[in-house]
């Protein structure tokens, strides 16, 4: 098998002599010895003044390094005294960098690297450092964390789940406390007590969206308290017994945002809506529901609607209209308009088509749960708007949970901006540095590697079909397990990375899957992937945020093998996958797999033309690598779509909060209607 190196990737081979390392304690100039051919490049990439400052952290370190644990605390607690009086925390930087490097090796025996003293100052100056992955991202967040919390106003670290709020928590807590600092967990399912605690810390790890719902409640709760004419007062008169009727979260100062490109790009089309409660309607729209998902089957495309691919849109034509009106309906539709049972059909069409169990969501207990089809994972307390998630209840049999007016709401955008200061890191994040830029007012600057990289790109294979196209990936599976190399397959939904299960089986090969089904096993499966022969399938990035380490001979066997199985809609999910080989120098190869009948076409170029490439694949027994091309160009295609759809949903936010503050209402609370 013929391995094609990345020309975008450097040298694979390491320096073959190391310089000695620096004596304890002694200050130096920059070393470059591990990754001298990358850091030769420092005035292009921008990074020669955080390279500047490294001799100064050195400085700072081999003075600092022989202090107790107890006079280390103190010299902490003099930073946030000189930090409170009004020093800027720039001036305070090279002192407490030093500090947390010397609190990371003492409590955790894990010493910063150079590259992520360069990535915290990234962060520290309100932009996105773009780092490799396995280049240690939670440590690195530990330096302007510990720097913003200095004048006491908190700071929030921002993370894609609970899961990975309480991991890096507790991971980083010991470095934290022994510079003298809290830390709190905000989580789902948590009580107001619990919540005013975790915010009260110096730092607080949770999510966007139990930041977002925390902002958002507390804001009710400003109203309702003034609407009671308690004012500034309440709190005073209402008393111990009432304490939990005061706001939980502290001012907005600073947000650090881990895996910036989901929670900051991938997540903002969808806003953060807290529901009002139910009124007198829920029965009738109930049964409409329930109605419209048991007569969609009798509507026929062309015939009785007309589908939009682009908009993915469904509108009714004159004869379905009729059909609408002649179809029997129970007795508690006849107060329901025509113009409103239209509706409800056209949203039953959409969910059928567009909406499929497996791919989009899964049924959990009885509830419809959303997959976050960008990292495979369960998106806890989502709900999607407009009726969608009621006409997908009703359509697979579930309770239908009625859709009430929005008492609060606030974007991913909103929120974040009303940060005073904000930074973020990610391993993919370049493709999108304009939109960071436009929108949250971002730059992203890429870190340096700790060593240098040993991934090798091999060349792409394009096939006709997707039977051709998953025979190959299971023979590729099978020709690198009998290396003793791992294999980590990627797959695009849930279904498909069962089906894949399910060949495996058929041709013996053991293996795990991971995906939205085994959740809670997500770090422990990940953390088995390097293991030798062992085979892992995965949904898109479902494990992202968990190294895979290499197991014994597996280094020299060649590393961890890669399979994408089919182009995402993001070429960022594609290379946060490619990134889970080649950490820290280690090796490791991917490839990607692509087929005429795969889904990216569909969408990126529409069912006209998808149809013909179907058919001409269908015919094709052989590779077609000419054809490689043009699944970038249908995923460059999606890609601007959900940037576009990005850029309205702003648009028609500023234009909703403009509306509002003439009106004198709150934009975060006072319904468009």
């Amino acid at each position: 098998m013929d391995a094609n190196q990345s020309t975008l990737e450097p040298p694979e081979t390491e320096p073959t002599e190391k310089p000695a390392p620096p004596k304890r304690g002694e200050p130096r100039k920059f070393r470059a010895n591990p990754v001298g051919s990358i850091y030769s490049q420092v005035t292009r990439q921008g990074l020669a003044r955080y390279i500047a400052k490294l001799p100064l952290i050195d400085r700072f370190e081999a003075e600092l390094k022989d202090l107790s644990d107890r006079d280390l605390r103190k010299y902490s607690l003099g930073l946030r005294h000189r930090a409170k009086s009004g020093e800027s925390l720039q001036k305070l930087l090279p002192e407490a960098f030093a500090l947390v490097r010397i609190a990371g090796a003492r409590t955790m025996n894990m010493r910063h690297y150079e590259v992520q003293l360069i990535g915290g100052m990234i962060m520290f100056d309100g932009s996105i450092a773009e780092m490799e992955t396995g280049e240690g991202k939670t440590l690195t967040a530990t330096l302007p964390t510990y720097l913003y919390a200095l004048p006491g106003k908190g700071v929030h670290v921002a993370t894609v789940n609970d899961y990975l709020a309480a991991r890096d928590a507790e991971l980083m807590m010991p470095v934290y406390q022994m510079l003298g600092m809290s830390v709190g967990v905000i989580e789902s399912q948590m009580s107001s007590e619990d919540r005013r605690k975790a915010y009260a810390c110096d730092i607080t790890y949770g999510t966007s969206k139990e930041f977002g719902f925390d902002f958002l409640r507390d804001r009710l709760l400003i109203r309702q308290t003034r609407e009671q004419g308690l004012g500034v007062l309440g709190p005073l008169l209402a008393g111990k017994s009432e304490k939990n009727e005061e706001p939980v979260q502290r001012e907005h100062y600073f947000a650090l945002v881990d895996e910036a490109d989901s929670v900051l790009i991938d997540d903002a089309r969808t806003p953060l809506v807290i529901s009002s409660i139910p009124g007198e309607a829920e029965k009738v729209a109930v049964a409409c529901h329930q109605w419209a998902a048991q007569a969609e089957s009798e509507f026929e495309e062309d015939e009785h609607y007309e589908y939009d691919h682009d908009k993915k849109s469904v509108e009714l034509t004159v004869t379905g209209r009729l059909l609408v009106r002649q179809i029997p309906k129970p007795k508690l539709l006849d107060t329901v308009g025509l113009i409103d049972l239209y509706d409800y059909v056209e949203r039953a069409i959409k969910v059928k088509r567009d909406f499929h169990s497996g791919q989009h969501y899964v049924i959990r207990d009885g509830e419809i749960v959303i997959v976050d089809e960008s990292t495979g994972r369960i998106a806890e307390g989502r709900k999607w708007s407009y009726g969608i998630h009621q006409a997908i209840e009703a359509k697979e049999g579930v309770e239908v949970t009625v859709a009430t007016g929005q008492a609060a709401r606030i974007t991913v955008q909103d929120l974040f901006l009303r940060y005073r200061h904000l930074g973020g890191m990610t391993g993919t994040a370049s493709s999108s540095k304009g939109e960071f830029k436009k929108i949250y007012r971002l730059n992203v600057i890429k870190c340096p590697t700790n060593r240098i990289p040993q991934r090798k790109i091999w060349s792409d294979r394009v096939f006709g079909n997707s039977e051709a196209k998953w025979n190959a990936i299971v023979e590729e599976i099978r020709e690198i397990h009998n290396q003793g190399r791992p294999v980590l397959v990627g797959t695009r939904t849930i279904e498909k990375s069962e089906h894949l299960s399910r060949l495996l089986e058929e041709v013996g090969i053991e293996h795990e899957v991971l995906n939205a089904h085994q959740v809670e096993a997500e770090a422990e499966i990940v953390s088995r992937a390097g293991q030798p022969g062992k085979v892992t399938v995965a949904t898109n990035m479902a494990g992202r945020g968990t190294d895979i380490k290499l197991g014994e001979g597996v280094h020299q066997a060649g590393g961890l093998h890669v399979i994408c199985t089919e182009l995402h809609d993001s070429a960022r999910i594609d290379r946060q996958l490619v990134g889970r080989c080649g950490r820290q120098g280690d090796p490791g190869s991917t490839r990607q797999f692509m087929a005429l009948d795969d889904d990216c076409l569909l969408i990126g170029l529409g069912p006209k033309r998808y149809k013909k490439l179907v058919a001409l694949g269908a015919n094709q027994t052989g590779e077609l690598p000419s054809y490689a091309k043009l699944f970038k160009k249908a995923q460059r295609r999606i890609e601007n779509k959900h940037f576009g759809d990005r850029k309205v949903l702003l648009y028609h936010e500023k234009q909703r909060k403009k509306m509002h503050r003439e009106m004198g209402q709150d934009p975060y609370l006072d319904s468009p209607d």
